[in-house]
């Protein structure tokens, strides 16, 4: 059964993070071992995003991951739209930022379109836990 509008609202927490190569192999953990995160979607229909590599030092010659959006957004049950009017990437700016929505055991997990991320094409998928 589709999710409603409903199930999405609210402030939820990063619980985890992979990414899996074509083959469906893991290639990494997004936002490194120690992920944070946090989005918020309200019933209005605007949400912020903000994600980051949670250590406090990274290995030398490591760039610490680092992500933040915000927009309107649109859930047809299924599929999270946010056309972006603030961001850390300009190029997002202006862009919809698709994520296909699943729920399990009460947890949000997003999965954005594949991308290319440390040199080769991967599907990442975020999982989140309801705070408030």
């Amino acid at each position: 059964m589709p999710a409603s509008a409903a199930d999405i609202v609210g402030t939820w927490r990063l619980i985890g993070a992979e990414a899996r190569d074509g083959s469906g192999a893991k290639v990494g953990v997004p936002y490194g071992p120690q992920g944070m995160g946090i989005v918020t979607l309200n019933a209005a229909g605007r949400m912020m995003a903000v994600l980051c590599d949670g250590r406090a030092a990274l290995p030398d010659g490591a760039r610490r991951e680092y992500n933040s959006y915000c927009g309107n957004y649109t859930f047809d049950g299924s599929t999270l739209v946010t056309t972006v009017d603030a961001c850390s990437d300009p190029a997002r700016l202006a862009s919809d930022q698709v994520r296909k929505v699943r729920f399990e055991n009460g947890r949000m997990v997003l999965q954005p379109p594949v991308t290319e991320w440390n040199g080769m094409r991967v599907q990442r998928e975020m999982t989140w836990e309801r705070i408030a």
